[in-house]
């Protein structure tokens, strides 16, 4: 039985915390910074391989199941909701910060878990 607690933590878009680097990440504001970042890449990590793409959808798979949602940029946040397979992950609104090719996701407005995703 796949765990919907695990995936959510997991798969981020939220709960994963990578080790500090020397370099400062960057808190990305607009939603015009954020497409910049990521749009024609893949947001990817052990397991997870998904595009949020600038029409405002997400796609994917992680850990065998397909990824699908929606997002939006609001108040300095991207907000998504996510399904991992049929499984509905929710909406939350996140932070993002970003260093070279890793961009990091910071649930809850910033004050929750946060992933660190490579894009490729």
């Amino acid at each position: 039985m796949r765990s919907t607690t695990y995936t959510a933590a997991a798969l981020s878009i939220a709960a994963i915390s990578a080790p500090a680097a020397a370099q400062a990440f960057e808190q990305i504001t607009t939603r015009d910074a954020f497409v910049a970042a990521t749009s024609g890449r893949d947001l990817t990590r052990l397991g997870i391989s998904v595009a949020v793409n600038p029409s405002g959808d997400i796609r994917g798979r992680a850990f065998g199941y397909p990824v699908t949602g929606a997002w939006n940029w609001q108040n300095g946040y991207f907000c998504r909701d996510l399904y991992w397979g049929n499984d509905p992950l929710g909406q939350n609104c996140q932070a993002v910060r970003i260093q070279g090719d890793t961009i990091r996701f910071i649930s809850d407005q910033g004050t929750g878990r946060s992933a660190d995703l490579t894009l490729k």
